[in-house]
């Protein structure tokens, strides 16, 4: 049967990962139509997918729609990188948060967006639009900054060319972004005013697992107001950043033994 994922195949993988792929930060659940629509597939063997597909855990079914099933982000947390990441990262983001009781941010760079390995709710009222495992985009938010400041050139470009607007205040001119990212660079640091929700303002630093090394995550805090109160933040979590790198420089030296 083309559509049981039990039959061995490149053509059975491709189409199961076409309905997965079907899913994005806005469109989080899909009717069994919407969800071959997306992903180019008949409407049967959609079905045929999505039923097997919830029966081993990677999509789960909701009266008649479809979401992301909880075995698919236990699956991710595998992947080295982020596995030792988040392992070594979570007593300092414990420690940012008493610091600041700030909502803090741990974000990886995905293709053009930030994705949120972790994330850790603060005491004040702001409007916070993440969540652990969502994706936002790389320029309106402050660890998506950061991750574009340090990413290749070619991912900037991409990224530059279609700036979207998400609040008045995002920033969607290509110039005045890329200054932007140069004082990014520069300071080693990134803030936001507004720009991915309003009343949340956002300042985010780099993780190193070496001093000057590769930028492989953003560490962010997320407050009501930057007027006041930025430098510490900036050096509170300066401190974090540098203790997370100095941990995963050990951790995954010592798994590489």
């Amino acid at each position: 049967m083309p559509g049981n994922l039990s039959t061995p195949g490149a053509g059975v993988v491709s189409r199961a990962f076409a309905v997965l792929g079907a899913f994005d930060v806005d469109h989080r659940e899909l009717s069994l139509t919407e969800l071959a629509s997306r992903a180019g597939l008949p409407l049967p063997t959609t079905h045929r997918l999505a039923r097997d597909l919830v029966g081993l855990g990677a999509l789960e079914r909701r009266e008649d729609r479809y979401a992301i099933g909880r075995r698919l982000w236990d699956l991710g947390l595998l992947a080295p990188v982020q596995f030792e990441l988040r392992q070594v990262a979570a007593p300092f983001l414990q420690d940012l948060y008493g610091a600041t009781s700030a909502t803090v941010h741990l974000g990886e760079r995905d293709g053009g967006q930030v994705l949120y390995l972790d994330r850790l709710s603060g005491n004040a009222s702001v409007p916070v639009v993440s969540r652990i495992g969502g994706r936002l985009p790389l320029h309106a938010t402050g660890v998506g900054k950061v991750l574009l400041a340090w990413a290749p050139e070619e991912v900037q470009r991409q990224v530059l060319a279609s700036l979207t607007r998400v609040t008045p205040y995002t920033v969607t001119q290509p110039g005045r972004l890329r200054e932007q990212l140069r004082r990014v660079r520069r300071e080693g640091f990134a803030q936001t005013v507004e720009e991915m929700s309003q009343g949340a303002c956002s300042v985010a630093v780099p993780i190193r697992p070496s001093a000057g090394g590769d930028v492989v995550a953003a560490l962010g805090l997320v407050v009501p107001d930057l007027s006041r109160g930025r430098a510490r933040l900036v050096s509170a979590l300066q401190v974090a950043a540098a203790g997370i790198g100095r941990s995963l420089r050990v951790s995954l030296s010592g798994s590489e033994r």
